[in-house]
């Protein structure tokens, strides 16, 4: 999506040629219209979905985005954390953040997630793909039919996707960086 490649160069930051920041636009502060125009792209992709899945937070946007756009379908997104009201009737996971280098169990009701449904996966950002083979234990556990992972911006070079495409779930990404020289971002 040009669009995005377009605002990632103009208003991201590369980090140590490592992270991307894009908080003034995708997951801090977000540009509305541009997250229409990403989600309406996502959407595209898919069909037959019955259900939305994200980890909080940055993903929640987008998800809510895809999801109006394939006809205001529900969007789950798996918890960080137990609270005190959360019973022990949860599909986990545990998933390592690549962004804050920790472990953190994230949790679904079971009442959200039902056997045979077809679920998208949607985030901000797809690295090493943990949080998305977190989520695909998730739907494994529930009976799920997963049809994939649209995600915002992929680091390709970081081998998210091929763990993914090896474990059976589409990947469609609306910007993809193959690298970074010079604190400058190289797309696919």
């Amino acid at each position: 999506m040009e669009e995005l490649k377009n605002r990632i160069l103009q208003d991201g930051k590369v980090i140590n040629n490592e992270i991307l920041k894009v908080d003034s636009f995708i997951n801090h502060q977000i540009d509305v219209e541009l997250l229409n125009n990403i989600s309406s792209f996502l959407a595209s992709h898919f069909e037959n979905v019955n259900k939305i899945l994200t980890i909080e937070t940055s993903g929640i946007a987008f998800a809510i985005g895809v999801a109006q756009q394939l006809g205001n379908i529900p969007v789950v997104f798996a918890k960080k954390s137990k609270s005190a009201l959360t019973d022990n009737n949860v599909y986990s996971a545990e998933v390592k953040s690549f962004t804050r280098k920790i472990n953190s169990t994230v949790i679904v009701d079971k009442r959200f997630l039902k056997e045979g449904e077809n679920i998208l996966f949607v985030d901000d950002f797809l690295a090493e793909g943990n949080a998305a083979l977190g989520l695909l234990d998730i739907c494994n556990q529930a009976k799920c039919n997963v049809l994939g992972l649209a995600v915002v911006i992929e680091k390709s070079f970081q081998g998210g996707r091929e763990k993914l495409e090896e474990a059976g779930v589409k990947v469609i990404s609306a910007a993809s960086i193959g690298n970074f020289e010079n604190n400058t971002p190289i797309f696919d």
